[in-house]
């Protein structure tokens, strides 16, 4: 509950509301939309620190602190009556999805339970999946009934009133950091270096790569898909049907995985991934008379590949340094996030559908090479199976 309702009141909020707040203060579409932009790279650029700090303190203030920055956020945005104001609001809503989105609860469930967290991750990515299900409607109703001010007042009151509790109930306290036997007492420093292997630092790197790919093609589809389908002459009533296979997709293949993930190494998870949301950009790219097996397709890596972003971490590098490392991952992940829209517009605009589409392919074969890469690495071979 606490994941849908924070993803939906930041990540998916403005696919509901951004109309109605340029309609409503003359502000150009570009600039209301810009301000996810805006809190995409705010959250990027503290992730490496909410995740060291996460790491020596457990999540529980992390993502009180998320929660307040968001429930703040939310209020300024709904009292906000300039560009300043709006933007100012954004800085706090990406700060708050920083320290509370899905980087941030792996990391938690990481610090609480160690190379045992797998499980408890896919099933926070299950019920993730169903927050632009939930919220979509809920901002609908509200917007028809009080307006899109009151509608952020009222998810605003409703992390006050919900999140808080949630976190304080789910979230304990986790066992004190042990130390290095060098090191003087006192948590270390924040810039304090992770120290890993020559094999492991090269299996990071591909890891980098990987997380900031998928990230690119999830906020670029995420934003674009509608356009991109209209554009290759499907009717937008047909295009949204099309586009509300993609969710039940991603909560159908995380159901598979949270069955049988035990039973593989995390790797298979992420080529899993990486392969079927290639499959499904390319039969959209070659106009495949049966969109609808495509979008299932992408839908359901995109699902699982949430998961793999959380679950292979954990099982490259151990969960001592998970926490730390989930911020560094997320960085570049969120700025390729942040850009993504914009680079849809532009090459909707100079290519059409099928030249996003042909770009889009090349990101997903791209990234399913560096997926292999990191097989062959040999790392996966030495990392423990169960986490």
């Amino acid at each position: 509950m606490f994941e849908i309702l924070s993803w939906g009141s930041s990540y998916y909020l403005l696919a509901v509301l951004a109309k109605p707040i340029a309609e409503e203060t003359g502000w150009p579409l570009t600039l209301v939309a810009g301000g996810q932009s805006l809190g995409l790279v705010v959250a990027g650029l503290l992730s490496p620190r909410i995740g060291k700090l996460i790491g020596w303190h457990g999540g529980r203030p992390v993502l009180l602190a998320g929660t307040a920055a968001l429930a703040l956020g939310l209020a300024m945005l709904g009292l906000s009556t300039g560009p300043l104001g709006f933007a100012l609001a954004w800085i706090l809503l990406g700060a708050g999805m920083g320290a509370s989105l899905y980087d941030a609860a792996f990391a938690t469930l990481g610090r609480l339970h160690g190379a045992a967290a797998r499980r408890s991750i896919t099933t926070v990515t299950l019920f993730g999946g169903f927050a632009s299900t939930a919220c979509w409607p809920l901002s609908a109703f509200l917007l028809e009934r009080v307006g899109w001010r009151d509608t952020c007042l009222v998810y605003a009151a409703l992390h006050v009133c919900l999140s808080v509790p949630l976190v304080l109930l789910a979230s304990p306290r986790p066992p004190a950091q042990p130390l290095p036997e060098a090191a003087p007492a006192g948590p270390p420093p924040l810039h304090a270096g992770i120290r890993l292997s020559p094999g492991k630092q090269t299996a990071f790197r591909l890891l980098t790569v990987i997380v900031t790919l998928g990230g690119l093609i999830s906020s670029l589809i995420s934003v674009h898909l509608l356009t991109l389908l209209q554009a290759q002459g499907i009717s937008l009533a047909a295009a949204v049907t099309l586009g509300m296979l993609v969710g039940p997709a991603q909560v159908g293949a995380r159901v598979v995985e949270m069955a049988f993930g035990t039973h593989y190494h995390p790797i298979w998870t992420l080529i899993s991934a990486t392969v079927l949301v290639a499959a499904g950009l390319a039969l959209l790219f070659l106009g495949f008379p049966l969109p609808a097996l495509a979008l299932l397709l992408y839908g359901a890596g995109n699902g699982i590949w949430s998961i793999a972003r959380g679950t292979l971490p954990l099982a490259l590098f151990g969960p001592a340094d998970f926490p730390m490392l989930m911020g560094r991952l997320a960085l570049p992940s969120q700025f390729a996030q942040a850009a993504a829209p914009a680079i849809g517009a532009y090459m909707l605009t100079t290519g059409g559908a099928h030249g996003t589409f042909a770009l889009l392919c090349m990101v997903a074969g791209a990234n399913f090479c560096a997926a292999c890469l990191l097989f062959r690495t040999g790392v996966t071979e030495r990392a423990d199976l169960a986490a």
